[in-house]
């Protein structure tokens, strides 16, 4: 009985499913099959591949799609520990403040104390105050060009429709105009 044991033939699927569970290949196949089969290519981890017109890499283990907004998405990621400490970012604080300075907030508290101590504070301060000034003047004039001058037509508190498409030049001009002197009155206050 031991004999016929021994002179059993083993065959492909025998042999593939042994080196598929040495290999833990727990999802290789067994059986080879007959008809079309699509070439599969092994990636390994920072590959980067183009598939079906999308961009394809895997990170940490995980196949992940490459979109334009991966860059926007990391700037806003809030990491689990400071880059300067490497102390915990659980705090709402300390996540505010890395959205600034790219630190925790014990971090922004010893940066500022050292900077009083040199006596560089007061202007870190107006720096910043400006840098905000500058930002808010920006997003007015952006948003003075992008909603008010786009639109040409307005409803009064009545309901009535006014189309403003006839004086629309000369309310362009005055706006613009009045644009500007703002934007120069905020930039000379925040130059001082």
């Amino acid at each position: 009985m031991g004999e016929s044991l021994l002179k059993k033939e083993f065959k492909s699927k025998d042999v593939n499913r042994a080196r598929n569970l040495i290999t833990k290949d727990f999802s290789g196949k067994t059986v080879d099959g007959i008809g079309y089969s699509k070439a599969q290519v092994a990636y390994k981890e920072g590959d980067i591949w183009e598939e079906n017109g999308r961009s394809w890499t895997i990170q940490d283990g995980i196949r992940q799609n490459i979109t334009k907004l991966d860059a926007a998405k990391k700037a806003l990621q809030t990491p689990l520990a400071c880059p300067k400490c490497k102390g915990s970012m659980k705090h709402h604080l300390a996540q505010k403040m890395y959205k600034i300075h790219k630190m925790c907030f014990e971090c922004v508290i010893d940066y500022e104390a050292e900077l009083r101590k040199a006596g560089l504070y007061e202007s870190y301060e107006k720096s910043m105050m400006q840098g905000s000034m500058k930002a808010f003047a920006r997003d007015v004039e952006q948003w003075v060009l992008e909603t008010v001058m786009s639109t040409n037509t307005f409803v009064t508190e009545q309901g009535d429709v006014e189309d403003w498409n006839s004086n629309n030049k000369e309310f362009e001009t005055r706006l613009n105009t009045n644009l500007q002197q703002y934007l120069k009155h905020l930039k000379a206050h925040i130059e001082e």
